[in-house]
């Protein structure tokens, strides 16, 4: 029997396509809209009843009532803080800086990830040499597992990947990175933001009945 129904598969396939957006890609004035339009603060998925998470959904639902256009530029500039630069990110997107060492891009834990996407015959087609192990692209894979999921009436598979997934190659440095989002963002969007990837995760967690992987993180 699956761990997860069709209804959650649907429900968390929406979340990570939109976490995967949000992201891995600069904010424009069409996302914003889209979110306004679909009014996403208030459908956004109640997944437990925490702090965290109650705060996560009004510090966007109050972004998205005052947002207007001449906000867009602080929003750029919050987003490639955070992620980019220049100097040295806030809150840096790449696993294997926060389990390397040496904080290298494209260390071996990004090696291990990549073995394990050559395995699912998982690829990507990016613009820019990217390292897959950003952030933003683990919700992409996500997005196309659940779909598969949800499609499936053999699921034993597809649940054991989706857990690997996770358990060994984002939960690990997952809640560090989205901690730093927090502390640093300087827009209640990317803090809202934070926080309700965070409790999707947490939800993620019970409902696949992981017991999270601890590991030395060097950031």
């Amino acid at each position: 029997m699956s761990l997860l129904t069709e209804n959650e598969l649907l429900e968390y396939q929406g979340i990570a396509r939109i976490l995967h957006n949000v992201l891995f890609n600069d904010p424009t004035p069409e996302l914003l809209q889209s979110f306004i339009e679909h009014d996403v603060a208030q459908s956004w998925p109640e997944f437990s009843a925490s702090a965290q998470e109650s705060n996560g959904r009004e510090l966007l639902s109050s972004y998205l009532k005052l947002w207007t256009a001449d906000k867009q530029q602080a929003l750029k500039l919050d987003y490639a803080q955070l992620f980019y630069g220049p100097g040295e990110p806030n809150a840096v997107p790449w696993g294997s800086v926060y389990l390397s060492e040496r904080q290298l891009l494209n260390d071996k834990t990004t090696l291990a990830l990549k073995a394990f996407y050559q395995e699912q015959g998982i690829s990507f087609e990016l613009d820019t040499n990217q390292p897959v192990d950003h952030i933003g692209l683990f919700f992409a894979v996500l997005d196309q597992m659940f779909s598969l999921w949800a499609q499936t009436e053999d699921s034993e598979t597809i649940e054991r990947s989706c857990i690997v997934l996770l358990q060994q190659h984002l939960l690990p440095w997952s809640g560090r990175c989205l901690a730093l989002i927090n502390e640093h963002a300087k827009t209640d969007f990317y803090r809202a933001i934070a926080l309700l990837t965070q409790a999707f995760l947490d939800q993620l967690i019970v409902r696949l009945n992981m017991l999270p992987m601890t590991t030395r993180l060097y950031r």
